[in-house]
């Protein structure tokens, strides 16, 4: 069995972590073996670390402080999770990636992208993301829909959601420009569609590439 890595992106709101449970769910159901994670996250070094980024103040860190905390976890990410689930021929399920480095510290944060994509190509030794689906929405919208369910789950990682939403207009730019830019391992999907309908049209792309 051959091992993809698919990474699923966007705003916030979009509704990255249902999409991912039933795309997890509809792959287990085609026989497929797979691991789903996160960023920041997905290993005990790494999720210390994501505490310390989504909690606190708007201030708490500087732009360049955030890059380098994300690459950290990133690292330990990819070493101790990612590549191991790969190597046994599963399929990897990541909610946010470099991506999102890229469009959040970046194009929302003014961080030179250059200096993000270089200290990639330094950490990850050669992995990229084989496919990475994006579910685009409206800042606005999104931001309304990932305020409340922080406010109702009593979530504490809200730092992102307090920004301003010129801040995540930035944001959602970028992650378009970066769909535009690689056609071939982008799929941009409307979030705002029904969560069945999304998924369906998920399949029917990985279908397109043959691999189910």
């Amino acid at each position: 069995m051959t091992g993809r890595f698919v990474t699923i992106e966007g705003g916030e709101g979009g509704g990255k972590s249902t999409f991912i449970l039933g795309l997890g769910l509809a792959l287990s159901q085609k026989g497929i073996q797979f691991q789903a994670t996160r960023e920041p996250g997905g290993t005990p070094g790494a999720e210390e670390i994501r505490s310390l980024l989504l909690k606190g103040s708007v201030k708490r860190w500087d732009r360049m402080s955030e890059t380098l905390l994300l690459f950290a976890a990133r690292r330990d990410l990819i070493v101790n999770f990612i590549r191991p689930a790969l190597k046994q021929g599963q399929w990897v399920l990541c909610d946010r990636f470099v991506d999102s480095t890229i469009a959040y510290q970046g194009g929302g944060g003014g961080l030179d992208v250059g200096f993000i994509k270089n200290l990639y190509d330094v950490i990850s030794e050669g992995l990229k993301p084989d496919l990475t689906f994006l579910l685009d929405i409206d800042p606005a919208l999104g931001l309304a829909r990932a305020t409340h369910r922080l406010a109702t789950t009593q979530n504490e990682e809200g730092r992102f959601e307090q920004m301003p939403l010129s801040f995540h207009q930035k944001i959602r730019q970028s992650f378009l420009d970066m769909a535009h830019e690689n056609p071939d391992r982008y799929c941009l999907i409307d979030a705002t569609l029904p969560p069945q309908d999304i998924l369906q049209l998920a399949m029917e792309h990985l279908e397109k590439k043959g691999w189910l």
